[in-house]
C-alpha cells in the first residue's frame, strides 16, 4: 500500500472519529499536545502521524490502533445514523440509571469517570453493530462479495 493510501485512510478515519466523538481540530491538538497545524496535515491526508501519535489517537477516541490505520471496509456511518445511535445510547443509559441500582458497583454508585467509560463502551458496541449491519444487508457489500 503506498504511503498516499496510507495517509488518506488515516485522514478519512481520523475525520469519522471527530463526527462520531464530536470533537474539534482544536480538542484534538490539545488532548495530544500536537501544534494545530500538524493535526490539520493529519485530516487533510498531507501528513501521517508517528506511531506514538497514533496510539494517543486511538485512546482519545476509544478505539483501536488497527481502527485508526486499517481501511475498514464498511459503509460509513451516515448523520442520520449518528443521530439514530445517539438516541438508542440515550434510552439506554436512562433505562440503566433509572433501574434501580443497576449502575452500581459493591453497592456504590459509578463514578464520573467510570460512567463515562460505561458511556463510550456502549456508543462503541452500538456504532460497531451498525457497520456491521450495513455490511451485511447493504445491496452494495452483497455486490462486493460476489466479485470477490
Amino acid at each position: 500500500m503506498s504511503d498516499l493510501n496510507n495517509r488518506k485512510i488515516m485522514a478519512q478515519n481520523i475525520k469519522r472519529q471527530m463526527t462520531r466523538c464530536g470533537v474539534s481540530r482544536k480538542e484534538i491538538a490539545s488532548a495530544l499536545q500536537t501544534p494545530y497545524s500538524t493535526v490539520c496535515e493529519w485530516i487533510s491526508g498531507n501528513a501521517y502521524p508517528r506511531i506514538d501519535k497514533i496510539e494517543q489517537l486511538a485512546a482519545f477516541f476509544g478505539v483501536s490502533k488497527a481502527e485508526m490505520v486499517e481501511d475498514g471496509g464498511m459503509l460509513p456511518l451516515t448523520p442520520q445514523d449518528y443521530r439514530d445511535i445517539a438516541k438508542r445510547l440515550t434510552e439506554t443509559l436512562d433505562l440503566l440509571e433509572n433501574g434501580g441500582d443497576a449502575l452500581m458497583f459493591d453497592g456504590e454508585p459509578l463514578d464520573p469517570e467510570t460512567r463515562q467509560l460505561l458511556r463510550a463502551s456502549l456508543q462503541n458496541q452500538l456504532e460497531m453493530g451498525k457497520l456491521i449491519a450495513k455490511k451485511k444487508f447493504s445491496p452494495q457489500s452483497k455486490t462486493r462479495r460476489k466479485e470477490d
